[in-house]
């Protein structure tokens, strides 16, 4: 068993407070930025400039700060219709994952419009893995602000949130956190075929796989989080189940070849 004593805040300058949280969606942007301009120069981006990439993370930056609040509508209706100005209180907290990939994928398409000759798929594929990696960071800022706590449990690992209650419960966001790390890991495997072994998958690839992924590994471990039910389900779960079911069928009947490719070379690149 572990007391949860973790100050949320890293240091503060005056009235600014520098929060782990904040930290973490720095962490995103950078990283995401650098992996773009490394592809842009690699050749992977074609048309692309590097003024581009930093135009294409600031509309996603956008994205899923918009779509992360705009769900929140689903999870605490009566505060957002009670009081509509609530969702751009964003110091208040609440951010939804399933908003924010909403919202990432609404700024990509309009990115890819605007960039005319853009295709949004490559620009998906390219963006997945560190998108992913963030989320991963992202989860475990949330267990240092001591929030998104697991049911009750009496394991060795087990944890006492204090600003929830006594209780010991499942660090149901470090669970989530090790998930999307090793998931983020795969992501990098499918990236590291495309970008530096050629194996020329077609665009969408690696972004259907981190949909249909990252969905099955939300919807497992919500059965260890506190939220309420909804015909059995979390609203979490639900949404998770449409990522399972949209990125499984695009998997399934338009990256079939993809498949092929990755595990014929996989093995060649283990007896070679």
């Amino acid at each position: 068993m572990w007391i949860h004593n973790l100050d949320p805040i890293l240091f503060s300058l005056g009235p600014v407070s520098i929060r782990w949280y904040g930290l973490a969606y720095l962490f995103g942007a950078l990283f995401g930025l650098w992996w773009l301009l490394f592809l842009q120069r690699k050749g992977e981006l074609p048309d692309f400039s590097s003024d581009d990439c930093w135009d294409l993370v600031l509309y996603l930056l956008v994205g899923i700060l918009a779509g992360s609040r705009l769900f929140m509508i689903f999870w605490q209706p009566s505060v957002y219709f009670g009081d509509p100005l609530e969702i751009f209180r964003v110091w208040h907290g609440g951010m939804s994952f399933h908003g924010g990939l909403f919202g990432i994928i609404v700024a990509g398409l309009l990115f890819a419009r605007k960039k005319k000759g853009a295709n949004f798929f490559v620009l998906a594929d390219v963006a997945a893995f560190p998108m992913l990696l963030a989320l991963g960071v992202g989860r475990l800022a949330n267990f240092v602000n001591g929030e998104l706590v697991g049911r009750i449990f009496d394991g060795p690992w087990c944890v006492v949130f204090p600003s929830y209650d006594e209780s010991c419960r499942h660090p149901w966001a470090v669970y989530a956190a090790l998930r999307r790390f090793v998931f983020a890991f795969g992501l990098f495997g499918l990236s590291y075929f495309q970008y530096f072994r050629n194996f020329g998958f077609k665009p969408g690839f690696i972004f259907w796989n981190f949909v249909f992924w990252d969905g099955l590994g939300r919807f497992v471990p919500d059965f260890w989080r506190v939220d309420p039910l909804t015909l059995g389900l979390t609203l979490g779960q639900w949404f998770s189940l449409v990522m399972v079911v949209i990125g499984g069928w695009f998997l399934l009947l338009r990256h079939k070849e993809d498949w092929k490719k990755l595990i014929n070379g996989f093995f060649k690149t283990k007896t070679s």
